[in-house]
This record gives C-alpha cells, structure tokens and sequence, in this order.
C-alpha cells in the first residue's frame, strides 16, 4: 500500500487544530478575486500593505502602467549596497469555469485533510505568502542577511507580462533594487521531489490569415481560404508530432518545442464560402530547438501554402537560461540550502512561460521554484488546490533559502554589472 498524502487521514479522525496564521494569510490572499479580465489589484495592494505593516517592512507602490501597480516589501540587508535578492511573484490568476469545481474557486475551502481549494493555491499566491512568512519567521528570531532582499509582486503575468515585469523591467525603481539573483514561480512536482528551473521555453504566438475566393456553399470553388488554412493546420501538426515523438524516453517537456493551434475563426453564414479564415498557434520553443531553422520552416509553410497566405508573430522572444553547477555562487547557495532541509532537485527548463523571461533577457540571474512536492500540476486546471501541510513546509524551504542567497559572499559582480 502506498503511503498517504501528506495531509490525509487514515484510523482514527486527527483532532481538530488549530490554524497556523500563515494557512489564514494565505485563505485571505486566495479569497481576492484577482482574476482576469477584471482583477481586483486595488484589493491585493490593500492585503499586502497590511502584510508590510506587519512585518514592520518598508514598502513601495509602483505605477508602471495606469491601473497596473508593482508592490514591492524590502527587508534591508546589512550591507545595502550588494547586489539584492528579488523574490518575485504575481497576484493574478487565470479564469475559472464554475460548473466543474467542486466548490466556489474563490472561497478558499479547506477539507479536514487539509486540502485548500482555490484559484491560485498553485500559481502562485502560495508562494507570494510563503515569501512573506519565511522572512517573518527569520525576522522574528533576530536574523539579517547580508543582502538586502525584495519582495516584487507583479500584476497582469497571467496575460503575458506585458503591462507588468515587461514594463517594470525599464522602470527607474527597478534598477533602484540593484538586483544580483532572482526566485520566481516554478511548478508543482507529484513525486516526492522538487522542481527547480533554470530556464524556460520561448513563446512565439503565432497569427496566420488565409485569403481564397468566396462562393455558394453548394459549388466546387477552388482556391479557397479554408483549404489553404488546412494545408497550414496540417504542416503545423506534423511537426508537432514529430517533436512529440522525442519525448518518448527521458524527454521532458521542456526539452521539446509544442506547437498548438488555439483559435480559428471565419465565415459568415452556413452557404457561404467565406473568403477569409484566420487561426492562431501557440508555439513554446525548446533551448534545443535551432531557432533560425524554424524560422525557415514556418516561412516554407506559408509560402507552400499558397498566396494570399500571411502571418505575423504577436508575441516571439529568445531562450535565456541561468548558470547552474558550481561555477555559480547563487546556484551552490541554492542547492546547499535544499539540501539542509532535505530537498531533492530536479533540474528542469519551464515548459511555460513566466515573469522570468523578461529577467533573463536583460542579463539578470533567476530560478523558477514552487516549493510543492507529492502534489498534482495544477495550475490552470480546474480544482486548484494545494495541501497545508505542503504549503507549511514550503515557508520552512525558504527561511533556509533566502538567508542562503541573502549571505552569498561579496564578489566583483556586486561593483560589475549584474
């Protein structure tokens, strides 16, 4: 028999105990309906000034956009003028479909396993209060690092970042934070280890428009934008099965480039030929796959296609990865604070997208860890939930991380660029 999840129940029914103020916190975050397309930030800005207060934190609100705000906690180092540690996460999260919850995604329920259900339990209020609680708890017993450490709290990563860390990136008071590494989200792991990232795949969103000649539905009209479109749909699925078709073995998903087509719209009325077809596709692309190569491919589909086929990327970025092994400092102080308190990596490249990205890009060194192991990958799926007892020994992981990255040695980066 394998052994029960943490938080389950077996024999007898555990007494009732009481909440840890850390699990209230976390219920009170989840409770804020920071969801798309309306999120609630004023709502978020006012629980975190509170979380400031608390902790007895200076605190700063940044406007990096009209109605788009970065929150950022800054507890001071002992040596100020090091290079910082940024601890970044967002407060939005994505839409829910009520019908296929088992409870409302917004109460925050927890069961009598401990089981807390609601949108963002996994990406990522957990770890914007788990930030929030290991520095109280280091706080509380008269510790300091020798680094300054922030807490950046960002809007808008769930639709692409582009009016949150993109914007805040090229923000006077980002620069101010004088940032030397960084933690950002990373995912759930259902196995007994722990998932860290070094690097994430490259959204290249894709918008193709098919132009063919229109006619009555009940005639053979040739050179129609649908059969152009197939030829797209259909040059498009075969390389992703080709790339599907590596991960057979030991591939994970970050090691191969997906391709899916997500929208397709068009037409007018049922016996009309429609002279125009449009369709999206989402392509997350590997570090291992030859950029310029696919570049060519996607190009040769077009043009195979047939004419008046166009396209135009809407979002297309680089591969930026992070060093890792023992030529990085930050990276050894990383993984030797894990292994104080037990925690068994897993290396991996985010087969997703997030904040990071845009750190990377601009020279800066970031993780992506979400402390949650022996948990299901939830994040945008329905009946979100994350475990208290996971979710309380995740603040645990990062009192011994934090003090790690916030004590790493001066060196000549701290006076040489990032």
């Amino acid at each position: 028999m394998s052994p029960p999840r943490p938080g389950t129940q077996s024999g007898n029914a555990k007494k009732a105990k009481t909440e840890d103020q850390a699990v209230t916190n976390f219920r009170t975050y989840l409770r804020i309906k920071t969801v798309h397309p309306n999120p609630d930030y004023d709502g978020a800005l006012l629980f975190l000034r509170r979380m400031a207060d608390e902790l007895k934190l200076p605190y700063q609100i940044v406007e990096v956009h009209p109605g788009r705000d970065v929150f950022i906690m800054t507890w001071e180092g002992k040596d100020p003028t090091l290079k910082s540690v940024v601890l970044n996460s967002h407060t939005d999260v994505v839409p829910v479909y009520p019908e296929h919850w088992k409870c409302d995604a917004f109460e925050a329920k927890k069961y009598e396993n401990g089981d807390i259900y609601a949108r963002g339990t996994q990406d990522m209020k957990s770890v914007g209060i788990q930030y929030i609680e290991a520095i109280r708890r280091l706080k509380a017993a008269g510790l300091q690092p020798l680094r300054t450490v922030h807490m950046t709290f960002m809007p808008d990563e769930e639709v692409g970042g582009i009016l949150g860390m993109m914007k805040f990136v090229e923000h006077p008071a980002f620069l101010k934070l004088n940032m030397g590494f960084g933690l950002d989200e990373g995912l759930a792991n259902p196995t007994d280890k722990f998932t860290v990232y070094y690097g994430e795949r490259a959204p290249w969103w894709l918008e193709i428009k098919c132009e063919g000649k229109p006619g009555h539905g009940s005639r053979f009209i040739e050179d129609t934008a649908v059969e152009k479109l197939q030829k797209i749909m259909n040059s498009l699925l075969t390389y992703r099965s080709e790339e599907k078709a590596k991960m057979v073995g030991c591939a994970t998903l970050g090691d191969v480039t997906t391709t899916n087509i997500t929208m397709i719209k068009g037409g007018i009325a049922h016996n009309i030929v429609p002279m125009e077809f449009s369709m999206t596709a989402d392509i997350r692309v590997s570090p291992n796959t030859d950029m310029k190569e696919l570049d060519k491919k996607i190009d040769h589909w077009i043009t195979e296609a047939g004419e008046g086929v166009t396209y135009k990327f809407v979002q297309k970025s680089e591969v930026y990865t992070t060093e890792t092994g023992n030529k990085s400092r930050w990276w050894m102080a990383f993984e030797d604070a894990c292994k104080k308190v037990g925690v068994d990596l897993e290396l991996e490249i985010f087969p997703a997208a997030t904040d990071s990205r845009f750190l990377r890009k601009e020279g800066y060194k970031c993780l992506g860890f979400s402390p949650m192991n022996n948990t299901p990958i939830l994040l945008h799926d329905h009946n979100e939930f994350l475990n208290e007892d996971i979710f309380m020994k995740g603040i645990s992981i990062y009192e011994e991380i934090i003090m790690a990255l916030g004590n790493v040695a001066q060196n000549k980066e701290d006076t040489n660029g990032v």
